[in-house]
């Protein structure tokens, strides 16, 4: 009985600290991304060699900022949703699969799970937005509400697309079944699902409030949106929640696209590491988190790079585009194991297609003109 109690305190305790520590990461990062990609000179180098210090010194303004509750609110709902927020993201860690042998909870129907869990998200955002007694916050839960639940549906239907290949829900034995060289990724399955996993990376963005998608806080519109009128560790709650958020979407892509916890390369194969080695979950956890990371910095690299879109053109990219799209990727996932019955040959059009993507990229990034010199920057635009 104690040695149960030990385990689930640990399935919980466990994901809790990841998730803590990750938002420490991931604001640091988003601060050394920002400043790198625009050329800012004070995150480059404020807060020591490193920048971390910067980051626990805004960790500990946090904490000593007082909690204001606006006169016109709901007390109990304005107190609860926060937390309501925090959970929705934290819950879909529960089914994560970090390695072999390392997973909080392993369920039959783990992608399900995360994705119901996942949008328990939009109530407690709408509930920060009605009950802060503010016309700007209602207005950015709103738009959030409409946001969320409308990029759910392609991301969801981006899901099924590897799961028709998997033949199954479980997160953890979709992992498993991806072990051996990259090619045995479902990335590389098939083209229409190597072009799914751009589309579900796409619009997982947009489903976790990010640049260019964030318009429920526009802070050129609406101040902040629905987190307007918070301050102190609760406002907090709803940035650990989207940072949360974001290695959520990113694992679940890790999983069903890159191959989980294996590596393009067999390492623990290829060193002859037996099933019961200690070094295969650690390796494996570090090639997830490493995976995760990364799709996390594409985020904010987004973020920092492209301009934000108007309201109307968010739901116009997902109602119009987005959602035709992933409906057709479907389609095509469906027919393509009647058309290459064989998987090799199967495997062998999906690289085939993500190579002639690359190569499309590349000559896409070749056409760009080169960028002005810095010391013709002003004179450049001043002219022009």
């Amino acid at each position: 009985m104690g040695w149960v109690i030990l385990r689930a305190l640990l399935a919980v305790l466990l994901p809790l600290v990841f998730v803590g520590v990750s938002a420490l990461v991931f604001i640091w990062m988003e601060r050394k991304v920002a400043g790198r990609i625009q050329d800012r000179l004070g995150p480059t180098r404020v807060g020591g060699k490193f920048g971390w210090l910067q980051t626990l010194a805004d960790g500990l303004k946090l904490l000593q900022k007082e909690d204001i509750v606006p006169r016109h609110a709901d007390r109990i709902l304005f107190l609860m949703a926060p937390y309501i927020v925090f959970l929705g993201s934290f819950m879909a860690y529960m089914a994560l699969p970090f390695a072999e042998g390392l997973v909080p909870h392993e369920l039959a129907i783990g992608i399900f799970y995360m994705l119901a869990v996942m949008s328990m998200e939009v109530f407690g955002v709408l509930l920060a937005g009605y009950s802060s007694g503010s016309k700007w916050s209602l207005f950015g839960g709103m738009r959030e509400a409409a946001q969320v639940v409308s990029y759910e549906v392609p991301m969801a239907i981006c899901v099924v697309i590897p799961l028709i290949h998997a033949g199954t829900l479980n997160l953890y034995q979709i992992a498993r079944d991806q072990a051996g060289w990259f090619w045995n990724w479902y990335w590389f399955n098939d083209p229409f699902t190597f072009f799914a996993g751009w589309v579900y990376f796409i619009v997982a963005t947009a489903s976790c409030k990010r640049a260019p998608f964030d318009l429920a806080e526009a802070e050129s519109e609406l101040v902040a949106g629905f987190h307007t009128e918070y301050s102190g560790l609760r406002w907090s709650f709803f940035f650990m929640a989207e940072y949360a958020s974001m290695f959520a979407v990113s694992g679940i892509c890790t999983t069903l696209f890159l191959g989980g916890w294996n590596g393009p390369i067999p390492v623990c194969d290829l060193l002859g590491l037996s099933s019961d080695s200690l070094l295969r979950p650690i390796l494996g956890c570090v090639n997830f988190i490493a995976k995760g990371y990364f799709l996390v910095f594409v985020m904010m690299w987004l973020r920092w790079t492209l301009p934000r879109l108007r309201i109307d053109q968010v739901m116009k990219a997902c109602l119009k585009y987005f959602l035709p799209l992933s409906s057709a990727l479907l389609a095509g996932a469906a027919v393509w194991p009647a058309v290459f019955p064989v998987a090799r040959t199967g495997r062998i059009a999906g690289l085939v297609a993500g190579g002639l993507t690359l190569l499309f990229f590349i000559w896409v990034a070749k056409q760009t003109p080169n960028s002005i010199p810095r010391e013709r920057e002003v004179g450049y635009w001043l002219e022009s």
